[in-house]
């Protein structure tokens, strides 16, 4: 597939079929991760998958309580896919104090956007969620309490009938600028 038409395909599901994902697809998708880009080559993440139902139902609970209600959706979908941050490397670390940015949540962001892109290459619709107790959600997935978990991702086959045209972009001259803002 055309990149701009995968760019294009790849939209924030939110209601998913029963329809198991298999195995092999995850495991294409977490492939995709160990491929992206970070800050002085740290790869500062572990993306922990939960796919057994009744575990991931269990997940869900803990996530998405009354506070993330609006996330409700998550509940339904096949797999959750949770994001760890890693400590960084030294040198991305004293990168990230010299320069004033947090370059391991941006090399995290990147490698869940390469999740999300293989799997809506295979036709799977993910949604990021950036809004769930993550105090829950690291104590159900023993994550150790010094780590943060920032983000998670649905995972799952997209309802057909919910599809929807592109979603509303901004133009091509709101988000450009050659030789200044």
């Amino acid at each position: 597939m055309d990149f701009l038409d995968l760019a294009r395909a790849r939209r924030s599901v939110r209601k998913y079929s029963d329809r198991p994902v298999p195995r092999d697809a995850i495991e294409r998708c977490l492939r995709a991760v160990r491929l992206a880009p970070s800050a002085c080559n740290a790869q500062p993440w572990r993306f922990v998958v939960v796919d057994d139902p009744e575990r991931r139902r269990q997940l869900a609970r803990a996530a998405f309580g009354p506070l993330a209600g609006f996330n409700h959706f998550a509940r339904q979908a096949p797999v959750l896919v949770t994001v760890v941050m890693e400590r960084a490397s030294f040198a991305s670390a004293a990168g990230s104090l010299l320069s004033g940015k947090r370059f391991s949540l941006i090399d995290i962001g990147i490698a869940a956007a390469h999740f999300c892109l293989q799997a809506a290459e295979l036709g799977l619709g993910t949604c990021m969620l950036g809004w769930f107790n993550q105090r829950k959600v690291k104590r159900f997935l023993s994550v150790p309490a010094a780590l943060k978990a920032p983000l998670m991702i649905s995972l799952g086959w997209p309802v057909p009938d919910t599809e929807t045209g592109p979603s509303s972009r901004k133009t091509i001259e709101r988000v450009r600028g050659y030789g200044g803002y």
